[in-house]
């Protein structure tokens, strides 16, 4: 199934200058929401209610990585807002300091709607992001994550499981809910 939006060079080009300019203002101490361009306000996408996820690496290494996986605002607010808590409130990293940002590669992730997965059969390594849900535990990962990890399908979802803090093979169990969505992933 096709993505339901797209974007264009443009859009991609616009998020990935607000990611930067949120951690850049937040460095510099200016605390203030984002205030959407005219060329934000102009596109549809970019309006759009769409979950997101900043990822930042340094040397290769993960460094950062929060979003949302459903929409709760506008596509650009949302990513100006995970840009900043993957920057410095990543509870696995110490805040970003300035001496590091030069050395920071940022990834941009743009869910789309998160449904149901019907099979597990169905899951396409790095085509498919999931969440699982297990007696009040839930566990989530980006599409790319089981490509940069090496893993197969199980070992996907064992680690997805274990992520929840769950047994590994809770993602089996009748009241085990799973949920697939898909992303754009690009560099910004």
């Amino acid at each position: 199934m096709p993505l339901s939006f797209d974007l264009l060079p443009a859009e991609r080009e616009l998020l990935s200058q607000l990611a930067h300019q949120s951690i850049e203002t937040y460095m510099a101490g200016n605390r203030s929401p984002v205030s959407p361009s005219d060329s934000v306000k102009k596109s549809q996408t970019l309006q759009r209610s769409l979950g997101g996820f900043v990822t930042l690496y340094m040397d290769g290494q993960l460094r950062g990585c929060i979003g949302h996986i459903v929409g709760s605002g506008p596509l650009y607010a949302t990513i100006w807002d995970m840009a900043r808590a993957a920057a410095f409130q990543d509870p696995r990293f110490h805040p970003l300091r300035a001496a590091e940002w030069p050395h920071v590669h940022m990834e941009i992730s743009v869910l789309d709607e998160l449904t149901p997965c019907p099979s597990v059969d169905e899951i396409e390594i790095g085509r498919h992001g999931l969440l699982l849900q297990y007696r009040g535990h839930s566990g989530v990962f980006l599409p790319q994550v089981p490509v940069d990890q090496g893993w197969d399908l199980y070992a996907y979802l064992k680690h997805l499981c274990l992520k929840a803090g769950v047994h590994d093979k809770a993602w089996q169990e009748a009241d085990a809910h799973l949920y697939w969505y898909e992303a754009l992933v690009f560099p910004a």
